[in-house]
């Protein structure tokens, strides 16, 4: 949304949790094969493009999210179906090309730190079963699955960058670390760093802002060193350990009471640490020269305000695996 020229002057503020319109899984770029596939199961004509747009058009909304089967093991880029296209218009360009509209819209933008937990579970089971073991061949491939627009080069030179620390420490919960760290490096972390760099490149009035929510997860089938999943901040947002003050404790109350205050501060004021909500630390701006971001969790004092988070990994993705070619087109976008 604030990225589209139809939206200019509109928006003042945005935050974006866990998400990058430059992220892989962002952009729909086949969108014409899905069309068709969900034309096909909910009866619309697939002969004629405009018979079926209007059809498609015309269908009940939960039918059309319903017929949406996804194959969590086919291609990577067929984890979300469902999602924006650049179609000339409202996404005229790659979503990269367009920061220039956000330029006077105050930002924030993070991640968590084991963001993609939720989906390596799925491909790599052996990352929750501590009966199971993760093999380098288990670890491959999976790297192989996400990095396949790049082909076997991505895939090799991706292995070998994250596996380089089984060197000095081979243990299994090193190994389940690595997997869920690159899953979450390259699906949320790395876009995110992507994002606010752009925003900070392109803004004017506006300010830029990042952080990294680290709070445990809460969700009691998980081990016990899984850090915080895809969707754990959002109960922290709205409140939630104070709605249902049963099933969370009191440092789960601060840590709610720490992002509301940041985030309606930042809602009211532009400024996370201006409004009417004290808050336990500064929230220092991002620049690209400081990599500042503020880590979020339950032990926040001064030293929560840190610099240049896993940047040997962005420059990884951004340098390194950005130079291979390109093999499949159906793959990852033109970033992380």
């Amino acid at each position: 949304q604030t990225l589209s020229p139809y939206n200019k002057g509109l928006i003042r503020r945005a935050i974006s949790q866990s998400g990058s319109a430059v992220a892989s899984w962002a952009i729909q770029r086949n969108p014409l094969r899905w069309a068709e596939q969900i034309a096909k199961k909910v009866g619309c004509p697939l002969d004629d493009t405009a018979m079926m747009a209007n059809c498609l058009k015309a269908t009940d909304p939960r039918v059309l999210t319903l017929a949406q089967k996804i194959n969590p093991f086919g291609m990577a880029s067929d984890v979300l179906v469902l999602v924006p296209v650049i179609d000339g218009d409202f996404i005229p360009d790659e979503p990269i090309n367009l920061f220039a509209n956000t330029a006077d819209i105050d930002y924030i933008a993070g991640t968590n730190n084991m963001d993609a937990h939720f989906l390596v579970r799925l491909f790599v089971p052996a990352v929750d079963i501590n009966l199971l073991t993760i093999t380098g061949k288990d670890f491959y491939k999976f790297v192989s699955w996400v990095t396949i627009a790049k082909g076997p080069r991505g895939a090799n030179a991706t292995f070998d960058f994250y596996t380089a620390p089984w060197a000095q420490d081979s243990s299994q919960l090193a190994k389940r670390k690595t997997v869920v760290d690159f899953a979450t490096d390259y699906l949320f972390l790395m876009p995110a760093k992507i994002d606010v760099a752009q925003h900070r490149a392109n803004a004017e009035s506006a300010r830029t802002y990042t952080y990294l929510f680290s709070e445990p997860s809460r969700n009691p089938f998980y081990p016990s060193w899984v850090g915080a999943d895809h969707a754990d901040d959002v109960p922290y947002v709205f409140g939630r350990p104070f709605a249902t003050p049963l099933v969370y404790r009191a440092q789960d109350r601060n840590v709610s009471r720490t992002m509301i205050a940041y985030w309606t501060n930042f809602a009211r004021t532009g400024d996370p640490n201006q409004g009417h909500m004290a808050v336990p630390t500064q929230w220092e701006p991002y620049t690209q020269e400081n990599g500042n971001y503020l880590e979020i969790n339950n032990k926040m004092d001064d030293q929560s305000m840190k610099q240049h988070l896993r940047s040997s990994y962005l420059q990884y993705w951004t340098q390194t695996y950005q130079a291979l070619p390109t093999v499949n087109g159906d793959g990852a976008g033109p970033v992380p």
